[in-house]
């Protein structure tokens, strides 16, 4: 009779590891359709041998990091020991020569590297694996305030000229804090980002739109894209330079300007032959008034021959005059209350300043 050996006890053939991966495996779906870490070894290459962990992997290594638990570089390698170093792409080793420093290094020679063309490649990249057209692109600007004290910045960094943090027109409404001004850029189908900076803190939001149309047209490969920002770019040096390139803009008429000013004078007496472009109910679905957007061709066009097309709508009319008229009476009613108080036998309002001050 053959004699079978025992079998061994399921625990002694296989073993059980736990390894954490989050959403990372998503992420590094759409890092390798883009081959991003491949652009970065690309314009942030590393050319000192003895650099363990390469430029690319540290910063694909941050990426990840920020996308996961938006830590600071001083913590960054505890999150990545949280997780499966494969999907960082590390190896078991590569952990050991992973510190706050290598990060901070890959992030000096990123600063030193041509971050406009690198930006511009990965937006390329989305562009052609996504099916983005870059057919119309939306800007905006916006400031970024900074609390507590910052020391004079020097003139460079690292052979570069910073962004200064200074004193500017504060779009949020703090003046009393230093900001940056924030350059962003996206297209319309999908809302893609495709191109973002930051400026001095003081810089007048007309006089970046050149830069980034320049850039945008890189971009998008042509200029007859549509470009569509806010007041700010109406300006003659801003469209002219856009039309004699060949652009496409559209933008918002400031008030500043005498067309505008005409316009409201001339509606006064005389109703323009508006023209129905929209017309659907109430979007708020509470059966008020339909929201209708009327168009109006001006004929003569702006002093630059440029044309404009004059927008009314009748909903936001209806709420812009229910607005005013709390305030009005609001106003009347706290008006009202103050002829009161000063009326009453009781009165603790004496003299016409304090009455004034009131007022």
């Amino acid at each position: 009779m053959q004699q079978t050996q025992p079998r061994k006890p399921l625990a002694e053939k296989f073993a059980l590891s736990t390894e954490r991966l989050g959403p990372l495996p998503l992420v590094n779906h759409f890092i390798s359709r883009l081959g991003l870490i491949e652009l970065l070894d690309q314009y942030v290459p590393t050319t000192d041998r003895r650099c363990a962990v390469p430029h690319a992997t540290a910063l694909g290594v941050l990426l990840r990091s920020i996308v996961v638990e938006r830590e600071p570089i001083y913590r960054q390698i505890e999150t990545v020991h949280g997780f499966a170093p494969a999907m960082y792409g590390l190896a078991e080793q590569d952990l050991e020569h992973l510190g706050d420093d290598r990060l901070g290094r890959a992030l000096d020679r990123l600063y030193d590297a041509d971050r406009g063309a690198l930006l511009t490649a990965v937006v390329l990249a989305v562009g052609k694996y996504f099916g983005v057209k870059f057919e119309e692109l939306h800007n905006d600007s916006t400031s970024i305030r900074f609390c507590g004290q910052y020391r004079v910045q020097p003139e460079t960094v690292r052979g570069q000229r910073p962004a200064r943090i200074v004193f500017g027109y504060s779009k949020d409404h703090r003046p009393d804090l230093k900001q940056l001004l924030f350059i962003f850029t996206t297209a319309e189908d999908g809302g893609v980002p495709v191109q973002f900076r930051i400026a001095d803190g003081n810089t007048n939001d007309s006089i970046t739109h050149i830069e980034t149309w320049n850039t945008l047209k890189t971009v998008a490969g042509r200029p007859d894209f549509l470009y569509v920002a806010d007041s700010k770019l109406c300006s003659h040096e801003n469209l002219d330079t856009i039309a004699r390139a060949g652009g496409r803009f559209v933008t918002v008429l400031p008030r500043s300007r005498q067309e505008d000013r005409q316009f409201r004078k001339r509606i006064q007496t005389a109703t323009p032959p508006w023209e129905l472009v929209w017309d659907r109910p109430d979007p708020r679905g509470r059966g008020g008034p339909r929201d209708q957007w009327y168009l109006y061709r001006d004929p003569i066009g702006s002093m630059e021959a440029w044309p404009i097309v004059w927008v009314w709508s009748k909903l936001l009319t209806g709420h812009q005059r229910a607005s005013r008229q709390r305030r009005i009476d609001a106003a009347v009613a706290a008006l009202t209350a103050l002829r009161d108080r000063i009326v009453s036998p009781r009165a603790r309002i004496g003299g016409a300043s304090r009455i004034d001050l009131e007022v």
